[in-house]
């Protein structure tokens, strides 16, 4: 790209100034200050080292940008309508607005470009370290000495917010271990957040706490000179490290009377400032005018048609030599699932079944990791420090490390050694935020574990990532009571149903090693996100026939039926996890006070809800009576018994004790399912 001169630079900084105030003027709403302030560091990043290409957003070896301070969507959206991406005028003069391409905050899969959904501070950064851990794992896997085929960096713009939120402490203190050295972050320190001057409540010293992390971190560099932007980037480049560029900005840079305060945070500036400020940058164009020179400045369909056309070149002289990689590239890049899929699904089934064994759940979330493993290379495992407890790895894993094995590293990165299992450390948000962000930047199916009550912790990840419909995995264990000892603390009580209410997010708990591998297949196939819930006690593994087998993937299906020949009052059981033991043994005591008992397991109520009538009525008929069992709160079981029908569950916290005591003391017992069903029956 030939480089702009500095009166073209100017114009191009100032085109971002002005597009960014209009679409928040006109809509009444929004964050000008950001964009205004951070508009160099957006050329000198967009127009000299960005490898990307506006005809094709998708094209694999595009360089990832990530906003991760999203409330300044202004300055992404100005940066890609201007280089030429399919974002017209139109729709910047549409911000906000219902059914627009630029909605508040930058959302994946409705602006091309975006590569994640960003506006909960913090989260970009875990995104962008998850994708930048993607490209170094993908490149140690696929390129050879002869050959690069993945060779493209992860950029991040962040800004007082997002280093203020502890995940950035987590994902970045990873990053700097891993020594993720294609990832570049540039820090907008403009010492503003929405209340005023960060100095009363954010005196970190910054580049320090990067430099403890590992970071390389590039000091004092003047936000509103290109040129030394471009500079620090090209020096950043050049790192072992991840890179910090701590860049100094005045937020809504051109303000006359409102720069440098929070007053140009979070509202528009009002139609006598940004008449002051177009006088004052000298722009001579009225609201969301652009002219043709800056236009041709910024325009990057050229220069990114011909970088994807040589990767094209590359990967197809890869291809002839390697073609088995080659392949296995393809096939993983675009998200298919290897094409014998549906048969090593029905094996890894069909061997869960016959092993019949009676083990915790967790444990049987591990012998079906094994089966995973070995069906699907782009399996990418790991845990936040409890990889022992929630069994998420398998004997063939192999831990991610940064450089000191010389024959395993790789030379075109910071040493990192391929693995396919990581350890994130006590870094539960922070872990599940990068798994996000593996599954955005695409070659993986990752997943990581730690405990249910932990995901308390992750929950904004778990909910961004139902939004954005990202391909991730979420494992939980110790998922009730019946971790036992641990006691209130640990004991899960109200996290299942609250994961159940998120929208597009799927959650599984399973009563046995059939449901579990039926779970584990179900969320890998799954074009979305789950959460599968596992025990830490063993539980009764139950036989099945074909066809129970097969509505295991319903989501919800009958387990053992009431006997017709007997006339008797008739009541459901629905029940989840280890709580399908209890159901299956209250039949016998049901049927001696005369009440014929269906047993329904639901290891999927999202999947349940989603079945035809016809299937829904036939495993829950209308104008039976009810019962539902779990070891969790229960309101939410309300939906299927209905006000009349009966819940045996927990409603406060639990208690201290061994899990036999726990569940006798909470009531999961066999007497008391009779007396609720009793109870229901006699209303």
């Amino acid at each position: 790209m030939t480089t702009p001169t500095s009166s073209q630079t100017a114009l191009m900084a100032n085109a971002i100034r002005a597009l960014a105030m209009d679409a928040v003027q006109q809509a009444n709403s929004g964050h000008p200050g950001m964009p205004m302030g951070m508009a160099e560091i957006g050329v000198a990043l967009w127009s000299r080292h960005l490898k990307h290409n506006p005809a094709n957003p998708h094209w694999f070896d595009r360089d990832r940008f990530v906003l991760s301070n999203g409330h300044g969507s202004m300055l992404l959206y100005s940066l890609l309508h201007l280089t030429g991406y399919d974002l017209p005028m139109s729709e910047l003069k549409n911000f906000r607005q219902l059914h627009s391409k630029t909605p508040g905050h930058p959302e994946v899969g409705m602006t091309p470009g975006v590569e994640t959904t960003t506006g909960p501070l913090g989260q970009g950064i875990g995104n962008a370290v998850g994708m930048a851990l993607a490209e170094a794992l993908l490149a140690a896997e696929f390129n050879k000495a002869d050959a690069k085929i993945v060779d493209h960096y992860t950029y991040v713009f962040l800004g007082d917010g997002c280093l203020m939120e502890g995940i950035s402490h987590e994902a970045c203190s990873l990053a700097g271990t891993l020594k993720l050295n294609k990832l570049i972050a540039l820090y907008d320190d403009n010492g503003i957040s929405i209340d005023g001057h960060v100095e009363h409540w954010f005196h970190d010293d910054t580049p320090k706490r990067f430099e403890a992390y590992g970071w390389n971190v590039i000091r004092a560099v003047d936000g509103h000179d290109v040129e030394a932007v471009d500079a620090a980037i090209a020096a950043a480049k050049k790192s072992d490290k991840p890179t910090l560029i701590c860049c100094r900005t005045v937020i809504g840079k051109g303000a006359p009377t409102k720069a440098g305060g929070h007053d140009a945070h979070g509202a528009p500036l009002g139609d006598k400032e940004i008449a002051a400020t177009r006088a004052a940058i000298g722009w001579k164009y009225g609201p969301f005018e652009i002219p043709q020179e800056v236009y041709a400045a910024w325009d990057a369909k050229e220069q990114g048609t011909h970088a994807e056309a040589e990767w094209n070149k590359a990967f197809e002289a890869y291809r002839a030599k390697y073609g088995k990689e080659a392949a296995e590239f393809t096939r993983r890049m675009s998200g298919e699932l290897p094409a014998n899929w549906a048969e090593s699904a029905a094996k890894i089934i069909e061997d869960a079944n016959q092993r019949a064994e009676t083990v915790a759940t967790r444990k049987a979330s591990q012998q079906t990791i094994e089966g995973l493993a070995a069906a699907l290379p782009e399996l990418l495992g790991g845990s936040a420090d409890l990889t022992g407890s929630n069994l998420t790895n398998w004997k063939a894993s192999k831990p991610v490390r940064a450089a000191g094995d010389a024959e395993n590293a790789n030379p075109d990165h910071a040493g990192i050694q391929w693995g396919n299992h990581i350890n994130y450390g006590v870094r539960e948000f922070g872990m599940s935020a990068a798994i996000n962000g593996i599954a955005l930047h695409g070659g993986f199916r990752p997943f990581g574990g730690t405990f249910l009550t932990f995901s308390d912790y992750s929950r904004n990840a778990l909910r961004v990532a139902a939004l954005m419909k990202s391909r991730s995995i979420f494992v939980f264990t110790h998922d009730s009571i019946g971790l036992g000892e641990d006691g209130p603390t640990h004991q899960s009580i109200e996290h299942v149903s609250s994961l159940r209410l998120i929208p597009n997010l799927q959650t599984w708990r399973p009563a046995d090693t059939v449901e579990t591998a039926v779970a584990w297949t179900h969320a890998i196939a799954h074009q979305g996100p789950s959460t599968l819930i596992f025990s830490r006690q063993n539980l009764q593994f139950s036989a099945r026939n074909d066809i129970q087998i097969a509505n295991i993937a319903k989501g919800g299906y009958v387990l053992r039926d009431w006997n017709d020949d007997i006339p008797a009052r008739k009541i459901i059981l629905i029940a989840t996890g280890s709580e399908v033991q209890l159901a299956m043994e209250a039949i016998e005591a049901l049927a001696k006070v005369g009440i014929g008992a269906r047993v329904v397991s639901m290891p999927c109520t999202n999947v349940f809800d989603k079945q035809d009538a016809e299937y829904r009525e036939r495993v829950l008929p209308k104008g039976v009576a009810r019962v539902a069992i779990e070891a969790g709160v229960t309101d939410f079981w309300r939906k299927y018994v209905g006000l009349e029908g009966g819940v045996v569950g927990i409603d406060t916290f639990g208690e201290s004790a061994p899990a036999g005591a726990l569940f006798k003391h909470f009531g999961f017992t066999v007497e008391h399912v009779v007396e609720t069903a009793k109870s229901v029956l006699n209303g």
